[in-house]
């Protein structure tokens, strides 16, 4: 009897990776870096395969030996092959790092928002739907972000140009670009009033409500039953001058932790909740926000956050 041989080249594994376990932080990507991988070629946006294979945890090889076998799904406004010429301008605009090929023999390929929604029923693992869930979003923020930007792209354009024409007006125009690049930074809206975080996702929601830490001009106020330590190292990334305050049942742990932490870094008050309360509240100077689980457990199942209506005082005055 003849034993049939495998050849293991031909042997296609997918990496799928479990979303509820988080420990290998090279493995997550945010939207935000999802949408820096994203660039414009031949006057739209597109993904390099590199960069989609590593968001994917898929080799590219693979990714595209797969793609090829079913290439009549990707036509040309779905997937195209990079030029020589366009490779090298990618390179210079971007480096050589290995998310952008680094010195590949083949000239990578390029997949538009269509091409990415094909390509993720083809490779048929976890991971894969996930992460489309996050390029999709990139893409649309992107495209929403180049809309509303449109004029000062131009102006970019045109001030570009104008460095190319005469070297003598750089610096000069150094500083004008700074000057609009921080104009847009200021009103390019980074929170959103509501925010839903899939289970496993705990550092989307962790960075998210760092954000809102952050944005806090006067005070911060949470009102949760469950804190730990790692609650104070999240305000401790607030504004210098803004105060914080931690309404929660008395936990002697915690107390420990809170003094230990006051006597090196700017004070955090504690005040006891007089009764046990269900649900979790926020407060960044005058806007309150609902807290679908407690702070130091966000993300780590279903959860939301969400902008209410009400004024501060009116929450205040309940825990009364």
């Amino acid at each position: 009897m003849t034993k049939k041989r495998v050849n293991k080249k031909e042997e296609i594994k997918e990496v799928v990776a479990n979303c509820d376990h988080l420990e290998d932080d090279e493995a997550i990507f945010s939207q935000s870096d999802i949408e820096k991988m994203i660039v414009t070629i031949r006057g739209v946006q597109v993904m390099i395969d590199r960069d989609l294979a590593t968001v994917y945890q898929v080799e590219a090889k693979q990714m595209n030996r797969q793609v090829k076998r079913n290439i009549e799904r990707f036509p040309e406004d779905f997937m195209f092959q990079l030029t020589k010429e366009e490779y090298i301008s990618l390179k210079c605009q971007n480096g050589t790092s290995n998310s952008r090929g680094g010195d590949r023999r083949a000239l990578p390929y390029a997949f538009t928002q269509q091409g990415v929604g094909m390509l993720s029923g083809l490779l048929r693992s976890e991971i894969a739907v996930k992460t489309n869930i996050k390029i999709m979003r990139a893409f649309v923020g992107m495209q929403r972000f180049i809309a509303a930007n449109a004029q000062i792209l131009q102006r970019l354009d045109r001030v570009e140009m104008q460095q190319l024409e005469n070297k003598q007006w750089m610096q000069q125009t150094d500083n004008k670009i700074t000057t609009i690049l921080k104009k847009m930074e200021e009103k390019s809206p980074k929170l959103l009033p509501e925010q839903i975080f899939q289970t496993g996702c705990v550092w989307d929601a962790w960075s998210y409500v760092s954000d809102l830490v952050r944005s806090a001009q006067k005070r911060i106020i949470l009102i949760d039953n469950f804190v730990d330590d790692r609650v104070l190292s999240l305000l401790d990334k607030r504004v210098k001058g803004v105060s914080a305050t931690i309404h929660s049942r008395y936990y002697e742990q915690f107390q420990t932790d809170l003094k230990k932490h006051n006597e090196q870094y700017p004070a955090i008050d504690f005040v006891q909740l007089s009764h046990r309360n269900h649900d979790r509240f926020l407060i960044i100077d005058d806007k309150v926000y609902f807290m679908g689980a407690s702070l130091k457990d966000m993300g780590a199942g279903l959860c939301a956050i969400t902008e209410m209506q009400t004024t501060p005082e009116v929450i205040l005055e309940l825990l009364k």
